[in-house]
């Protein structure tokens, strides 16, 4: 889909997240425990708040597929096919509530987004999203779009303009994936980092994106960068915290 500015919408984050699979590190889904599943109200209590990171910062929890240039629109389409699966992936299968007994094959049975501003820093925002998967199903997807990497590597995309244009033209995107190195934040099962540029407009946009997975929770935490500007890598105090936070709930019985 077309990267716009910052837009905490899983559906927006999670689309070049997936995509990129590249930098994994960690301990193996085999190694690590497989971790509880928590329930939409659990995940959503498990993220992080203004006291787990100290003075500074402030975290904005959301509904899931909002955000400041609102809803979702409609399905966006691969020109390569093989790269669709990104695509389809990220389209929020939960409703406004923030879950659903039953989403779907392969869908996450709740999410909960969030952004997080720091005083010290007002040009970066860091937004997320936590992601709850039925068991094994997170590794698995991991795994799966890891093998797109290559050939999604440079992929384009049309999506269909807002509701408030209909009838003119979809929108077209060229997005592109790098490769970034991702520290492992203690408690994380394995840890993914890209960024991804999109080179169709006049100004070049690019996210910066860090994937944790913790158990069969994906966290979810990406950066914009406009221009010159590259985008920066996302705070790493709040992607660990927000680890050690889901290691703990789902230890919790």
């Amino acid at each position: 889909m077309p990267l716009r500015p910052p837009r905490p919408s899983v559906a927006v984050l999670v689309s070049v997240l997936l995509a990129a699979g590249c930098t994994t590190v960690g301990r193996s889904a085999d190694q690590a425990g497989a971790g509880r599943e928590l329930s939409a109200a659990e995940l959503r209590a498990a993220a992080v708040a203004d006291g787990d990171l100290g003075p500074g910062y402030t975290v904005t929890v959301m509904t899931p597929g909002h955000g400041e240039t609102g809803s979702g629109g409609g399905r966006e389409f691969s020109d390569t096919p093989a790269c669709q699966p990104l695509l389809d992936v990220v389209t929020p299968a939960v409703a406004a509530g923030g879950g659903s007994a039953s989403p779907g094959p392969g869908r996450p049975y709740a999410e909960t987004d969030l952004s997080v501003a720091r005083a010290a820093d007002p040009r970066g925002g860091v937004y997320g999203g936590l992601l709850g998967y039925r068991a094994g199903r997170a590794a698995q997807l991991l795994a799966e779009l890891e093998k797109l990497f290559g050939p999604c590597a440079s992929f384009a995309s049309t999506a269909p303009p807002p509701p408030a244009e209909k009838g003119k033209r979809g929108v077209r995107t060229r997005h592109r994936l790098g490769r970034d190195d991702t520290p492992t934040h203690g408690g994380a099962d394995t840890v993914t980092g890209f960024t991804l540029t999109n080179e169709s407009g006049t100004v070049t946009l690019s996210q910066r994106a860090v994937l944790a997975r913790v158990g069969p929770v994906l966290a979810v935490f990406t950066t914009v960068g406009v221009g010159a500007g590259p985008a920066a890598a996302p705070d790493e105090r709040i992607v660990r915290q927000q680890v050690a936070k889901l290691r703990a709930a789902q230890t919790k019985r």
